[in-house]
């Protein structure tokens, strides 16, 4: 069967399209059809992070014309021989009056009602609605949090829209389970699989909204308990506001770890004295708080300016001691974890996990420890499609129940334990 997949949690408008047998087996194999991710990263900077109404904006703007090209390169676009004689130039509600005599008006009507407040992708969405056959699509999976819910609320109606038209079943999916299996997704010479653990496992997700540790006590099942959590700033939105504070641009953690390679290259020495703290490492508790790091920084730029050090050494330097820091406690909270638990299967997933540091440091501690390691490729490690859709292709697999797009909404705050 074919899983049409979307995500539109944060500032990514992206759609993939997977093809695999609904049996249960040992092991999941299937193959992607297609796989698109947008970024509004240029769009996001000036802002020095992501402003929710423009991302809803961008991603009703772009979700038709993204969709469209995902049917095309899986060759499931197949175009009607009809013309409909409708000038799609006007405004939306001259489009509707010329598609009453359509025998698709009543759900040109839901759909209208639906996306009331999305006017541009109403009308282009049902001029391609219009023009294709229904494609060879079975069911959809979409992201209906945790996120940003106005653009959360985009990819919902968006799929409801498609769903009441083609009368799809849906698939609501939780963004951080997307995270947890995309370790687990393995390349084959022709198609993929998803690797299989040993239960229980842990789980350490770190992105820009999230850092958390989560106990998985049976992964085909969805049972999860988050054990660890940051108290305040998540690691990749304290690796953002540390480098805004020393100049950088958004997003700061690609260029802090550049900064930080280049200083490991050069063998630069941190100032004893100006060590960063490392705050909650030694707690007797699986928590995490990054906030203090951030004021510690605040403090050692100062230090480190009244010292009269050069602007670009200040940088190279806090960039080196910050993202040792953050990468110290990160270990040390995930091997508390390992003992308390006794397991010895790791998945980490976010998109804190493309640094190129963490990946080489968590990876010499698994080795060391003899834990199974799963992370997933860098492509995979922001948000995507492609992960959302191996979450709801493994839903289908096991029997899950498709849910009434009328139950269906955003929720901004949806706790991976609530699956």
């Amino acid at each position: 069967m074919n899983l049409l997949s979307i995500e539109t949690s944060c500032d990514e408008t992206a759609i993939a399209i997977l093809s695999f047998k609904k049996e249960k087996k040992e092991e999941i194999s299937f193959n992607l059809l297609s796989n698109h991710i947008l970024s509004q990263i240029n769009i996001h900077r000036e802002f020095g992070g992501v402003f929710p109404m423009l991302a809803k904006r961008e991603h009703a703007k772009n979700i038709v014309r993204i969709f469209t090209e995902c049917l095309k390169e899986s060759g499931l676009y197949l175009e009607k021989d009809i013309n409909l004689n409708i000038d799609w130039n006007t405004d939306n509600e001259k489009i509707f009056e010329s598609l009453k005599d359509n025998f698709n008006y009543e759900k040109i009507e839901k759909i209208r009602n639906l996306l009331e407040r999305e006017s541009e992708m109403f009308s282009e969405l049902i001029k391609l609605l219009l023009s294709i056959e229904k494609p060879n699509i079975d069911a959809v999976a979409v992201t209906t949090g945790p996120g940003l819910a106005p653009a959360l609320w985009v990819g919902i109606n968006f799929t409801k829209a498609i769903s009441i038209f083609w009368d799809m079943p849906v698939y609501p999916i939780n963004h951080m389970e997307g995270h947890i299996v995309s370790g687990l997704i393995t390349k084959l010479d022709n198609g993929f699989k998803i690797k299989n653990i040993s239960s229980p496992a842990l789980a350490l997700l770190i992105s820009g909204g999230h850092t958390e540790i989560i106990f998985v006590e049976n992964f085909g099942e969805s049972k999860y308990k988050k054990v660890g959590q940051t108290v305040d700033d998540a690691v990749g939105e304290a690796f953002d506001k540390v480098a805004r504070s020393i100049g950088l641009p958004y997003p700061g953690g690609p260029e802090i770890s550049h900064l930080a390679d280049q200083a490991r290259e050069n063998k630069l020495e941190i100032i004893k004295e100006l060590k960063l703290t490392r705050p909650m490492i030694n707690s007797k508790d699986l928590n995490f708080s990054f906030s203090g790091l951030k004021t510690a920084v605040i403090h050692a730029i100062q230090k480190l300016k009244d010292l009269n050090m050069a602007e670009e050494n200040i940088k190279n330097m806090i960039s080196l001691d910050f993202e040792n820091a953050t990468t110290e406690i990160l270990i040390k909270k995930v091997s508390d974890a390992i003992l308390k638990y006794s397991t010895n299967t790791l998945l980490i997933g976010g998109g804190v996990i493309a640094n190129n540091f963490i990946r080489k440091s968590f990876t010499e501690f698994t080795d060391k420890e003899n834990i199974d390691l799963n992370i997933p490729e860098k492509s995979l490690t922001g948000d995507n499609a492609f992960m959302i859709g191996v979450v709801g292709m493994i839903q289908i697999i096991n029997n899950k129940k498709e849910t009434h797009i009328s139950e269906i909404k955003a929720e901004s705050n949806w706790n991976v334990e609530n699956i």
